[in-house]
């Protein structure tokens, strides 16, 4: 009967300004510190089990409920990141809340997935052209002040040596874009392929120095300093590296063949990027054999369960 009446004269007036726990009657008290005992334990008192155990005053057992009352709270008035409102406000709206993407994978059929895949892979080279264009706005702004303003020599060139600096940035640009793997993957965000995209101009820039630098000791009569290569990458390396696993010495030969007018560094960056596209080409048809052997699957479940559809039996029977 405690419970109902309460002992509410047991208490001083300066103690039930402290203690959240001395207005409860004695006994539901003593229910509560055995029923939360082991969930504060474990969150405000991990390294209990070590040592000397801590005395638990009235006073630490009335924060610890305090604080689990509060994460459970904020568990169940969490929000995702696209409201406004991250303290928990307007909670029950974003419940069953889904991301536009998501609520798109599940709603596509294999037909839809199949085409997201393969126009993904078909105008990653035009994001690429893009993309070393924005690289190289500085060249494509002083070709056209050279149309412009230029002298009646630049003119009569046609802007010759602007043009071989937009082009040749333009080629190294897309390169490095290739070789560091711009757009090949289409599920991560869109921050890390922006930032491929500026890394790639950082490396441009400093190819452009070391050349001038190799430049300047070669007009000064001295030996030219050797650098690293810009980009490191898994397919240059030793005999059993990757590169020689996709390649065929015949197909080699001919990447060899394709060096001969470009530097050391031209080459090898040529040779990262188009090993690159052969790995992404790999990986796109490995994509595409996973979604077609999912459908076999599916098509297989349905046909167990007798519940074959019309365009089953046309697959089943122009296959067989």
């Amino acid at each position: 009967m405690g419970w109902f009446w309460g002992d509410w004269g047991a208490k001083p007036p300066e103690k039930a300004k402290t203690d959240p726990l001395s207005k409860l009657d004695p006994e539901l008290r003593d229910f509560l510190r055995r029923e939360s005992r082991a969930k504060a334990d474990s969150q405000i008192l991990p390294s209990a089990t070590q040592g000397e155990q801590p005395a638990y005053t009235e006073k630490s057992w009335g924060k610890a409920i305090e604080k689990v009352e509060e994460s459970s709270f904020q568990q169940e008035n969490a929000v995702p990141p696209e409201s406004l409102y991250q303290d928990g406000r307007y909670a029950h709206l974003w419940k069953n809340y889904q991301p536009l993407g998501a609520v798109e994978a599940t709603s596509k059929s294999d037909q839809d997935k199949l085409s997201d895949i393969l126009e993904g892979y078909n105008t990653r080279k035009a994001h690429i052209g893009r993309a070393a264009l924005e690289n190289c706005a500085l060249e494509h702004s002083a070709v056209s002040e050279c149309f412009r303003n230029g002298g009646w020599g630049s003119r009569l060139t046609m802007c010759r040596a602007e043009n071989k600096k937009l082009e040749r940035c333009y080629v190294m640009q897309a390169r490095f874009l290739k070789a560091l793997g711009y757009l090949s993957n289409y599920d991560r965000p869109e921050e890390v392929d922006e930032q491929i995209q500026m890394h790639a101009d950082t490396l441009y820039q400093r190819m452009l120095e070391q050349e001038a630098a190799v430049e300047a000791a070669k007009s000064a009569g001295t030996n030219p300093p050797e650098y690293p290569p810009l980009v490191d990458s898994p397919y240059m390396g030793s005999p059993a590296s990757a590169q020689n696993k996709m390649l065929t010495p015949s197909q080699r030969s001919q990447l060899r063949h394709r060096f001969k007018g470009l530097n050391k560094q031209e080459s090898e960056l040529e040779e990262i990027a188009i090993l690159a596209e052969m790995e992404e080409a790999a990986n796109t048809g490995r994509q595409v054999s996973e979604i077609y052997q999912e459908e076999e699957r599916l098509r297989k479940e349905r046909l167990a369960e007798g519940k074959e559809t019309l365009s089953d039996r046309a697959k089943r029977y122009f296959r067989s």
